[in-house]
């Protein structure tokens, strides 16, 4: 009896501590999973790199170079895609930066780094394009499994990294062809709680302006944009830009890791202090501007200059030179972009135009 009493009372005492630990050490017992992506499956508290695959179909296929930095203690999974239009350099650039500075050991959650999400048009060096389908990547989602290249980009896309994550920021800029000041979409799903936490997210981002989006398709089937897929899957989502004409410059890209830093902190995957608030430039209407020509395009105002309603903002000619339009501002606001190399062709973007929103009256938090 007296070995089972001490044996029993052993027992017991190790019960009581193990309890007690639990109860005041709780992040030492928490069960940390495997974070798989792929065919790449990464342990808590490292960070690895691999390829996210898209089946061939025709004999052309391609594949995604990815990273994610799984972190040692629990939080929120944040998905980082790059690359979406192959000729956009400087959030590529930020998210190969960004994975030398994150600790996995002191990282709370996991990042998604999708580095290029458009090889093909990355390495033809081809702006909106992909070169096996002339898709525009950013206009198919949420993709088919058995479409065209771009169209099982998309797909992958939304399968393995949407799905997986809980909040997306879709990192963008000015194409090749475009001059573009930084700025930010903030999507309105009409989901208040949504909406919220994604208007955070832009200010936690912190550049200005942000575009006030209410024009995203509200069907899954046909939602066409990655951030906007994020969106009505009920994942927080923002879309970025921030460079111009595919510079590689360092204020581009740096203002891109500044940003993806200030939403980590936001969903508590890093320590520090969160960016001061400020007050953006909220842009409630914006239109974009296409050619209807194939030929030139000459610009008569330069990114971010204000124009009034009727304005030259551009001319396009054939390839004789002659004038085949007169491009006029559709109403007073910012040039958010405009194309500033010569080539147009029909249906292309030449230029968009956002309007403040103090020009109105009201602020956003009326709406």
């Amino acid at each position: 009896m007296g070995m089972l009493w001490r044996t029993t009372r052993m027992f017991f005492f190790l019960a009581l501590f193990f309890l007690w630990r639990a109860t005041a050490f709780p992040h030492t017992m928490e069960t940390r999973q495997p974070f798989s992506i792929g065919n790449l499956t990464v342990e808590p508290g490292k960070t690895g790199s691999g390829w996210l695959r898209v089946p061939e179909k025709d004999g052309v296929g391609t594949a995604l170079p990815v990273t994610v930095i799984h972190g040692a203690a629990k939080g929120k999974c944040l998905a980082l895609v790059a690359g979406v239009h192959g000729y956009e350099y400087p959030p590529i650039l930020a998210l190969y930066r960004l994975r030398d500075m994150v600790n996995p050991q002191t990282l709370s959650g996991t990042l998604i780094l999708v580095h290029i999400a458009n090889l093909p048009a990355f390495q033809k060096r081809i702006i909106y394009y992909n070169p096996y389908d002339w898709k525009n990547l950013n206009r198919v989602f949420p993709g088919q499994a058995e479409g065209t290249l771009s169209q099982r980009i998309a797909y992958v896309l939304t399968e393995e990294v949407i799905k997986k994550c809980d909040y997306l920021i879709d990192l963008h800029c000015g194409d090749g062809n475009e001059a573009l000041i930084p700025y930010t979409y903030w999507m309105i799903s009409g989901d208040k709680n949504l909406d919220e936490a994604t208007k955070h997210m832009a200010l936690a981002f912190g550049i200005s302006p942000i575009i006030i989006d209410e024009s995203r398709s509200k069907d899954i089937t046909d939602s066409r944009y990655l951030g906007n897929t994020a969106i009505l899957l009920g994942k927080p989502a923002i879309t970025t830009e921030s460079g111009y004409l595919g510079k590689t410059d360092e204020e581009s890209v740096s203002r891109n890791v500044s940003g993806i830093l200030g939403v980590m902190r936001l969903v508590q995957m890093i320590e520090g202090k969160a960016a001061s608030p400020f007050e953006p430039v909220w842009i409630d209407k914006y239109e974009v501007v296409y050619s209807k020509t194939d030929g030139l395009f000459f610009p008569r105002t330069k990114m971010g200059y204000y124009v009034h309603k009727g304005q030259l903002v551009g001319l396009t000619t054939d390839y004789f030179g002659n004038v085949k339009e007169e491009l006029r501002a559709p109403f007073s606001g910012i040039i958010l972009y405009i194309i500033n190399t010569p080539p147009t062709n029909v249906g292309e973007p030449l230029y968009e135009v956002g309007r403040p929103k103090e020009e109105r009256g009201g602020s956003p938090e009326k709406k």
